[in-house]
């Protein structure tokens, strides 16, 4: 019977919420768009006049700014990484994804392993900041209606990989999930990105509560959530069979996940 009595009560909880993410969610578009521009002109700097670590520096924290933008909605990050990642081998960073926060938390919580992402090539132009990085901080980007496009981009991303010692990350979704529930894994970049980084440590995260922020799609946003983010155990690719690998890969992700 109590319920009916705080059914009302909850629902006009949820639409107050609701109601209170319009304001919130205008001051984060705000303040992300200001971040945005101001570090355009900064990369483009250091990237021309002072070189690959002051682009990279200048990099790391345009993605701290993004994400403490979140703030401005209530909302907080979470990155818990109780394992050991060397530092002298090339790393894959495999994730599941929910929303474009993941990248920014991901690229400074990892910035010490110097963080370059598989893109679709639509995000390597017209956005301030996040298209020039994309384009010159040694990132891929592939044309996903294009196969074959996308599995040399990835090889020849996975060489440069190999040679410098760095991390890429890849969301083998391929597309962020809406409802935090995870989609098949699309193995074939995975599987490229191992066969041409065969050193590789590969670092399985899996994301939690990210999809919340466009639980009411692109405006507004989730306004008081904790995302998450968990660092498993690393494994070293040459270490398993192709297939135990990607299924292991996948299970440690996907069982991690809370819906």
């Amino acid at each position: 019977m109590w319920f009916f009595y705080f059914c009302p009560i909850i629902l006009f909880l949820i639409k107050m919420r609701k109601f209170l993410a319009y304001p919130l969610t205008l001051i984060y578009f705000l303040f992300f768009g200001l971040t945005l521009l101001v570090f355009h002109p900064i990369q483009w700097i250091c990237f021309n006049v002072l070189g690959y670590g002051a682009h990279k520096k200048s990099v790391d924290f345009l993605n701290f700014s993004l994400m403490k933008c979140l703030m401005f909605l209530g909302n907080s990050v979470t990155f818990n990484n109780k394992h050991t990642i060397p530092n002298n081998t090339p790393i894959i960073i495999v994730a599941n994804h929910q929303s474009m926060s993941d990248i920014p938390t991901i690229i400074w919580h990892m910035r010490k392993h110097h963080v370059k992402f598989v893109s679709k090539k639509e995000l390597g132009k017209g956005i301030p900041s996040v298209s020039y990085n994309l384009r010159k901080g040694g990132s891929a980007l592939i044309d996903r209606s294009n196969p074959r496009q996308a599995i040399t981009a990835i090889r020849d991303f996975g060489k440069y990989i190999q040679e410098t010692k760095r991390a890429a990350v890849i969301f083998p979704e391929g597309t962020r999930s809406r409802d935090g529930i995870p989609k098949r894994f699309q193995t074939k970049g995975l599987e490229t990105l191992i066969k041409y980084v065969p050193d590789a440590t590969i670092v399985p995260i899996t994301i939690n509560n990210s999809w919340k922020t466009l639980q009411y799609g692109k405006f507004p946003m989730g306004i008081g959530i904790g995302l998450k983010f968990e660092v498993h155990q690393p494994i070293k690719a040459n270490e398993h069979e192709k297939d135990v690998l990607l299924r292991s890969i996948e299970k440690t992700i996907k069982d991690n996940i809370i819906i």
